[in-house]
């Protein structure tokens, strides 16, 4: 009998942490591309997929959720998506090395997983620290290209079963680490199992996440794409470890990302105590109405004017003669520009440091990727700072570009023009 092929995308009905279905719709972007779908230049798009875009929040346990989840299988097992090798970056994952084995007494020849590992790099601090360290991540290319460096990586998803076979293979993990992977997770609970069955049980979990309090705060809507199935507060965290054999025993708040949390995660029989900062911070998700239906009510808000009034800008702009390109080719540009509905006609051409871009064009805009080198033998008269999550890091590198006359547009958290003398209203 022929199996019936899965579909490549289905609708939530049920929260993945607390399983609740009283939903608040919050926003709906209609079909749109997979934001890491990088094509081959053509003279038709016709065929490009497209899939449902919006947000739901869960009013039991404020989950924010995608409304619909695609076949990881269509989102991973090719991606274009690199750890970026900015000097933010980089930073951020030395920081992360040096926290863990710090605050958590990781000695040399600790056993560090990391899901999600992509090429290496961050795995690649903990072996320079001396620890053993294993990857995993479904996208096969991108495992090859970790093992060319020295890391191991499995080529799969993370979950209960892989997390078995890690057991019995290396032993149980002094860390797991999953930064900038967990939201991209629809079985949340197979792999807290995973988490729970793999981890010693002095180990730690760290799972780094967009913070849905800034995303709200700041209006951050472009970080809601087609791998993001979930956006976290702390509080929604905690129950869903909760009901799984964990709990949240230390959060800090950082500025990558546009405004993301580490949680640090233990095994509820292991022998660490709660901090005072988890409790500061549930506390301040009660305070900013992060329970209150107003609050992703305002999100909606201020979506359409970003939106709006950033098409407005850029259709000016290039009325007006003015040559408007947009800078970094993230997979929230790419939310950004088919939201705005801005594309090859407005946006003339996009630079990104990531090799496996250059020659393609950006899903649903079509605008092309250029080198940086190209960006800087064509200056536009504008930059769109579509990556601008960098904006402070890229604003001082691209001084010259500004001295010239150059200018930038900051889309978030409201359209800003940056010139050499700095931000300034709308022209």
């Amino acid at each position: 009998m022929e199996l019936e092929e899965a579909a490549p995308v289905q609708e939530v009905v049920s929260c993945r942490v607390c399983g609740g279905s009283d939903w608040q719709p919050v926003v709906s972007f209609g079909p749109v591309p997979l934001a890491n779908n990088f094509l081959e230049a053509a003279t038709s798009y016709a065929d490009e997929p497209r899939f449902p875009l919006g947000v739901i929040s869960c009013r039991a346990c404020r989950l924010m959720s995608l409304t619909h989840v695609v076949d990881p299988d269509v989102l991973y097992r090719k991606y274009f998506y690199v750890t970026s090798d900015s000097r933010t970056i980089t930073d951020h994952m030395r920081y992360v090395a040096g926290l863990c084995k710090e605050q958590f007494d990781l000695s040399e020849g600790a056993f560090v997983v990391e899901m999600g590992s992509n090429t290496g790099e961050q795995l690649a601090e903990f072996r320079d620290l001396g620890m053993r360290t294993l990857g995993v991540d479904p996208a096969r290319d991108l495992a090859a290209l970790a093992a060319e460096r020295g890391v191991e990586t499995l080529p799969d998803f993370f979950s209960a079963a892989i997390a078995r076979r890690i057991k019995k293979e290396y032993g149980t993990a002094q860390l797991l680490l999953g930064r900038h992977v967990f939201a991209h997770i629809d079985d949340v609970a197979d792999v807290a199992v995973g988490v729970r069955e793999l981890l010693d049980p002095a180990g730690v979990f760290a799972v780094e996440v967009p913070y849905a309090v800034d995303m709200l705060e700041r209006s951050e809507f472009d970080t809601i794409y087609h791998e993001h199935l979930s956006y976290f507060g702390v509080g929604t965290l905690a129950e869903l470890f909760d009901r799984h054999g964990l709990r949240v025993i230390d959060v800090q708040r950082l500025s990558v990302h546009g405004g993301s949390i580490i949680v640090f995660v233990g095994r509820d029989d292991g022998p660490w105590q709660v901090h005072p900062r988890v409790h500061e911070l549930r506390k301040l998700e009660a305070d900013v109405g992060f329970y209150e239906d107003g609050t992703y009510e305002r999100l909606a808000e201020s979506a359409e004017t970003i939106r709006t009034s950033l098409a407005e800008l850029v259709r000016k702009l290039v009325s007006d003669g003015k040559r408007v390109a947009g800078y970094g080719a993230p997979a929230k540009g790419n939310t950004m520009l088919c939201v705005s509905e801005l594309g090859a006609n407005e946006i003339e051409f996009v630079t990104d440091t990531t090799a496996q871009k250059h020659g393609r064009v950006l899903p649903g805009s079509h605008v092309p990727v250029r080198t940086p080198e190209y960006g800087k033998a064509n200056p536009p008269d504008y930059y769109l700072l579509l990556a601008w999550n960098y904006a402070d890091e890229i604003i001082e590198k691209e001084r010259a570009f500004l001295e010239a006359g150059g200018r930038f547009i900051v889309p978030v958290p409201e359209v800003t023009v940056v010139s050499a003398e700095g931000p300034g209203r709308m022209p």
